[in-house]
């Protein structure tokens, strides 16, 4: 799985052979196919693994937020950061075509139970839930490619929260406030 996420980061998906895997993983050729179908199978489980695992950390960052609005901006905050801290990653998200239903069925229940809570609390308002939700998740694959080729500034992570914010349905004050509380640290 390693190798495979390293090289599908390095090289993309398409240009990456099982061959080529299994060679970087230092095990025989036959050997994959005792794990995985196809290269599709490695690609989900590489993607689902590393989204999950991301995903599950900050839902027990902010676990202890009661602000709806604050648990969503930390979790934007941390993805964009994470892009800048761990290339690697952000490449393997960004390259991967099947990146989009990969990161709605790792992240999209977190995220959904987010919006949901804000709205339920009337913190948030957004006429369609899964439409903003999809707002928000495109506005963030665009940051990490952004981020990734240099055009990001610094504090791309707060801009970034503050509009997602708003897009559900915060005031700009409100956005910008909450987009700029100090995060809480991931376990």
């Amino acid at each position: 799985m390693q190798a495979a996420r390293t090289l599908f980061a390095r090289q993309g998906i398409d240009n990456t052979r099982i061959n080529a895997i299994t060679d970087e993983a230092d095990v025989g050729f036959g050997s994959f196919y005792n794990h995985f179908e196809s290269k599709a199978a490695i690609v989900e489980a590489v993607l689902i693994e590393t989204v999950a695992a991301h995903g599950a950390a900050v839902d027990a960052a902010t676990a202890q937020l009661d602000d709806p609005a604050e648990v969503i901006a930390a979790a934007h905050r941390h993805f964009v950061r994470l892009a800048d801290r761990d290339p690697e990653w952000a490449w393997l998200v960004v390259r991967a075509d099947v990146s989009h239903q990969v990161v709605v069925a790792a992240l999209g229940p977190f995220a959904e139970r987010d919006v949901r809570r804000g709205v339920e609390a009337r913190r948030l308002s957004v006429a369609d839930e899964r439409i903003a939700l999809y707002g928000a998740g495109g506005a963030l694959l665009g940051l990490m490619r952004a981020i990734l080729d240099g055009q990001a500034p610094e504090d791309a992570d707060i801009h970034h929260a503050e509009g997602v914010l708003r897009l559900l349905g915060l005031t700009s004050g409100d956005a910008a406030e909450v987009a700029r509380r100090p995060l809480p640290p991931l376990r």
